[in-house]
């Protein structure tokens, strides 16, 4: 039984598609504690449900469901509604586990709080999701020294989209860890190219969990 947080160095990095390829390997359960952009798009819960093709078993409601798609503090501004921590308590589930946050980890979620205390609330290791091209390096290791700042567990990094392999392993000996596997850009992302690309990977997958 095995439980994560994925983590981002930023908005769109691909940390939702990584969540399915996670839950799907793992056929764990799939948790957004915060959601935004309800009203713009299919929320990421409703991303990985159609990217795996898992049971409506495996998709755990979030905590706040907010309608615009804005950083977390101002959606719930929008909505009369301070996030409250409190209420973010980890699931009581007798399976493997994959939480998906929003943003990078200094995301707020409201005038005091931001995602780093939602994490070390969680006590979950964390996943990192980082793009695999140009800047990725700074990005990267900012959040890397970030989290280890705070004392938190950092199970390894994943590359998403295109990759510069010197950048890759800059990343690791700088920030001193292992790349968990690198996740290539789908010339169209569908669930059965997601499917078989899980099912030809899943020793590599499951080899740094």
């Amino acid at each position: 039984m095995k439980k994560f947080f994925i983590a981002g160095t930023d908005t769109g990095v691909g940390k939702t598609v990584v969540s399915a390829v996670l839950t799907l390997a793992l056929q764990a359960y799939y948790w957004k504690p915060i959601q935004t952009g309800l009203a713009e798009d299919l929320s990421e819960g409703d991303t990985v449900k159609e990217l795996t093709g898992l049971p409506s078993c495996h998709f755990l409601p979030s905590v706040y469901a907010l309608q615009a798609g804005l950083a977390i503090d101002q959606a719930a501004r929008l909505e009369n509604i301070s996030v409250d921590l409190a209420r973010c308590s980890l699931p009581d589930v007798s399976s493997s586990l994959i939480a998906e946050g929003a943003g990078g980890v200094f995301h707020p979620l409201n005038a005091t709080t931001t995602l780093f205390d939602l994490i070390k609330k969680l006590n979950l290791p964390v996943i990192i999701v980082c793009r695999g091209t140009l800047g990725t390096i700074n990005h990267s290791l900012l959040t890397i020294d970030a989290l280890r700042r705070r004392e938190v567990k950092i199970q390894g990094v994943v590359f998403s989209g295109e990759l510069n392999s010197e950048s890759a392993l800059t990343i690791e000996r700088w920030g001193n860890v292992r790349t968990l596997f690198h996740l290539p850009r789908f010339p169209c992302l569908e669930q059965a190219a997601l499917v078989q690309w899980v099912a030809d990977n899943q020793a590599k997958i499951l080899e740094g969990l």
